[in-house]
């Protein structure tokens, strides 16, 4: 299997080293995606700031050029928002949507809309500086990268594809301060369309706990 695997707000594919190294090892395939943007080096254009619909096209064109593996798109955190958007418009090439401690929006959604009052207003104060991009919230890991503002209000736009073909896996980080996805478990641990893991370790799973996250990841191969 081949996971596309892409970062919540701030962070670069790097985030998920630890989960590729184990999951490489069981013979599976990873891209760890860094988003436009978020490069380690800044971005190419920084009077260009990328909205949501460009890290959409982005994971979109990957999977686009990619070959026939079977493909488990994975997203963290803010990323719920990218993959629910490549998924609408690509979901026959996927096997699997890993929502990992995130957003799962419908049509007109956005990361702002459906977040917590603590994120809103770290967006609105890391964005005081000039308006388009939010400065890394303290505690995050020194490669972390200011985040484009427009990606996190902007709308997703979802046609809404009935009876996608893919499985859907919801991860959960469990309880943390702040974590706008408590209400969202609960929903889709009642839904059968979907399958629930928690992994008690906080929102960053990937950087807490990633060989647990990459057991539960091997069992949807």
């Amino acid at each position: 299997m081949r996971f596309v695997m892409v970062p919540g707000g701030w962070q670069g594919g790097w985030v998920f080293d630890e989960v590729a190294k184990e999951l490489r090892s069981a013979g599976h395939e990873v891209e760890a995606v860094t988003l436009a943007g978020l490069e380690a080096d800044g971005p190419a254009d920084p009077q260009r700031v990328p909205n949501l619909d460009d890290h959409i096209d982005q994971v979109a064109e990957l999977i686009e050029s990619s070959d026939d593996t079977p493909i488990a798109l994975c997203g963290h955190s803010y990323a719920g928002m990218v993959i629910a958007g490549v998924a609408d418009r690509l979901g026959d090439r996927l096997e699997h949507l890993v929502v990992i401690d995130s957003y799962v929006p419908e049509d007109g959604d956005s990361c702002w809309s459906l977040t917590s009052d603590p994120f809103r207003e770290m967006f609105i104060a890391g964005s005081r500086t000039d308006g388009r991009w939010v400065t890394v919230p303290e505690g995050l890991d020194p490669r972390a990268r200011p985040h484009p503002l427009p990606s996190f209000v902007q709308s997703v736009r979802l046609r809404g594809t009935t009876n996608p073909s893919y499985q859907r896996t919801y991860i959960s980080g469990g309880v943390w301060p702040g974590s706008p996805f408590l209400e969202l478990t609960e929903r889709l641990r009642n839904d059968p369309d979907w399958k629930v893991h928690e992994i008690a370790v906080g929102h960053n799973i990937a950087r807490h706990d990633p060989l647990s996250l990459a057991a539960v990841l091997k069992t949807l191969a």
